[in-house]
């Protein structure tokens, strides 16, 4: 058996996370844990509530969704606890995950309605401390992504150079800044982002629902349409919103400005990227924004190939044409887990299917060896790269 690299999963963050690590003024502001009148622990954050903690970590319910866990002690451990989370990764066949979170949204996105500068920034760092302990319990395995207070770029460019020295691997950043009145990705105000994480050699991420989630989440579809169709529907929709957001950065002039830097479309399914890729390219050429745009030496399509990856869920098909069009460099596999959709147990006969297609040595990048690359992920003392014991 193989070993494979998970580019997306979820921690369901413990109760005491912030309650632990902020003064007790902020207290009433700060995230944390309440149990509704039918028993369901939630998220309390700015003081109003946020969701219920089960909604994001179902995987390995009895019961299938909507239906979901009333809190932790309903949880399957792996989705809150980092020594449970390893064991379930060897069940997987996994040796490293990426770790994203869920309470500050997928974009730290949340934090930005506090009333405090000070506060929000305050509970950035508290995430991130948390986070590399957390990772800490094998941080050859866990692998953290972490937060910025994406809407100060000072505190951003500080914040990335501290998580780099906690470990981190990677930064989440908005997929959206125009949505939070905040510049589009072309603008300079961008500038130190972009290059503080080229001179780290930390990634971007830019997860599904890293704009506004709570929109979809409020969605009074649930009630007219019930919770599977709003599910079905959001996830799709979340999924198109990253092809825009692929498809707005690509065209931003950011790449062919920082040859360094790396950018990861994180749960966002890869079999829109072709159309995507294709459509930037005839868009290029037939508006001339070559002219326009002379810092583009090659097609836009040739910058992904060259700085960026998409990541695909691993019961999602990938055809042998799709990695042509993508780049057999530019894919990564994710499970998402323990979200609604996400995949855990023994992940064997699943990845056989999605890569079906693919030879030995392609199964091999997608699977292991383009995160490897990415997140400097190292085999088992004594073991071939990508080769499980």
């Amino acid at each position: 058996m193989s070993w494979m690299i998970d580019a997306d999963a979820h921690v369901t963050e413990p109760r005491d996370v912030w309650s632990a690590r902020l003064p007790a003024k902020w207290q009433d502001l700060a995230p944390q844990v309440k149990t509704d009148d039918e028993g369901f622990d939630y998220w309390l954050i700015n003081g109003e509530k946020a969701f219920r903690i089960g909604g994001s970590a179902p995987a390995g319910y009895a019961d299938p969704w909507p239906s979901h866990p009333k809190g932790y002690a309903d949880m399957v451990p792996a989705a809150y606890d980092a020594t449970a989370r390893l064991a379930a990764l060897d069940e997987a066949g996994l040796w490293a995950q990426v770790i994203y979170p869920n309470v500050g949204g997928f974009g730290s996105q949340r934090f930005q309605a506090m009333p405090e500068e000070a506060l929000r920034i305050a509970c950035v760092r508290a995430y991130n401390d948390w986070l590399a302990e957390w990772c800490g319990t094998d941080s050859r395995r866990l692998i953290g992504a972490m937060s910025i207070p994406f809407w100060d770029i000072d505190a951003t460019v500080a914040e990335i150079e501290r998580g780099k020295e906690l470990g981190h691997k990677a930064i989440i950043f908005t997929g959206e800044p125009q949505r939070w009145g905040l510049p589009f990705f072309s603008d300079p105000h961008w500038d130190p982002l972009w290059r503080t994480a080229e001179e780290t050699g930390l990634s971007v991420s830019f997860h599904l629902g890293s704009g506004d989630m709570d929109g979809h989440l409020r969605s009074p579809r649930i009630q007219i349409q019930g919770g599977e169709y709003a599910a079905a529907l959001t996830t799709i929709s979340l999924f198109l919103e990253n092809a825009a957001q692929v498809t707005d950065f690509l065209m931003s002039g950011v790449l062919p400005r920082f040859p360094g830097l790396h950018v990861v479309s994180v749960e966002s399914g890869a079999g829109w990227v072709p159309f995507v890729l294709q459509s930037v390219d005839r868009g290029f050429e037939h508006f001339e924004l070559y002219k326009r745009f002379p810092q583009y030496e090659a097609a836009p399509s040739e910058y992904f190939k060259r700085q960026m990856s998409a990541c695909f869920l691993g019961d999602e098909t990938i055809s042998s044409e799709l990695v042509d069009i993508v780049g057999e460099d530019a894919l990564m596999f994710e499970t998402d887990f323990p979200h609604p959709l996400s995949l855990h147990g023994d992940l064997s006969a699943v990845t056989a299917v999605s890569l079906a297609e693919q030879d030995e040595d392609r199964r091999h990048r997608l699977t292991w060896a383009n995160a490897a690359r990415l997140y400097d992920v190292h085999a088992p003392d004594g073991e071939l790269a990508g080769v499980a014991p």
